[in-house]
């Protein structure tokens, strides 16, 4: 009796393509050209978009032309980072993937409404440079518990909202980076577009690093890929050309993140606004603060 060799079929809990792992080391160009273009378009030219379309288009009892990228972005980037992780040559569990992505979501939302409003307040006079028991829309408001709803709306926008939607988005590049590792020399090369791509790429890391403030995510995320890199040369692997192009974007990320704090280092009211053990200045605060008023 003959007896015929089992397909290999994808377990329950784990999320894997059945392709071969050199096909699916090559470059990525694809993915990492729609993640830098939607991130730059969706998310860094959402507040843009917000100042420059006419407040007539958009009543302040309606969603924001800027809302309607946050939307947009909240779709698009979870489906490109499940396709990223689709082209891991790592096998990796799905329960682990699809928590991050519905915790992506979840918090990515939850910045969307804390940040949509907090956008009608700028149009208002909110500065936001100052706290908000400093800001002078809101401090004499009466009664005095409106205030706090208005600290809780800041916690959710710019704390919670910000930690549940970046913690799962850089545990996702790094289970990517973790599996972008190779022997084969052919593989450790970055083309052109690659090195085309990884200053956009990088700049705006920087404005998610700075703007989103998770500089100590970033960094422990960041270090993280070092042990890993070093860990790996010692089993005698290398990172491939995707990994060689996350690992030079954060990077560059760190350096740019280091520039921009030592050129604000002094500035007394930005000092006074982030009080911190680590001082790096959110880049719409120094634009409300000098260069708004004197456009």
């Amino acid at each position: 009796r003959q007896i015929r060799p089992q397909s290999r079929t994808c377990t329950p809990g784990v999320l894997k393509e059945n392709v071969p792992q050199k096909e699916q080391q090559h470059f990525h160009s694809d993915l990492w050209l729609f993640l830098t273009l939607q991130n730059w378009i969706l998310d860094f030219g959402r507040p843009i978009a917000m100042i420059i379309l006419p407040l007539e288009w958009f009543p302040l009892n309606k969603p924001s032309a800027g809302d309607y990228f946050h939307m947009a972005y909240n779709v698009i980037t979870p489906f490109l980072m499940l396709k990223l992780i689709e082209r891991s040559p790592r096998t990796l569990s799905r329960t682990a993937v699809y928590l991050c992505i519905i915790t992506f979501v979840m918090g990515a939302s939850i910045h969307l409404v804390g940040d949509s409003i907090n956008h009608r307040l700028i149009l208002s006079g909110y500065q936001l440079h100052l706290s908000v028991r400093e800001n002078p829309i809101i401090k004499d408001l009466k009664p005095t518990s409106l205030i706090d709803s208005f600290e809780l709306l800041y916690y959710y926008d710019e704390q919670l909202g910000h930690l549940m939607w970046y913690i799962p988005f850089f545990i996702i590049l790094f289970i990517y980076f973790s599996g972008c590792f190779s022997s084969a020399e052919e593989q450790k090369k970055i083309p052109v577009c690659g090195w085309l791509l990884l200053g956009p790429s990088a700049l705006y890391y920087w404005y998610l690093v700075t703007e989103g403030q998770i500089t100590e995510l970033f960094l422990l995320t960041f270090m993280a890929m070092v042990a890993m890199l070093i860990h790996q040369r010692r089993k005698g692997l290398s990172p491939d050309g995707n990994g060689l192009f996350l690992f030079y974007s954060f990077s560059l990320t760190v350096l740019l993140v280091a520039v921009w704090v030592s050129c604000l280092w002094s500035d007394p009211v930005l000092r006074n606004k982030y009080p911190g053990l680590i001082y790096v200045p959110e880049p719409w605060s120094y634009y409300t603060l000098h260069i708004k008023d004197s456009r």
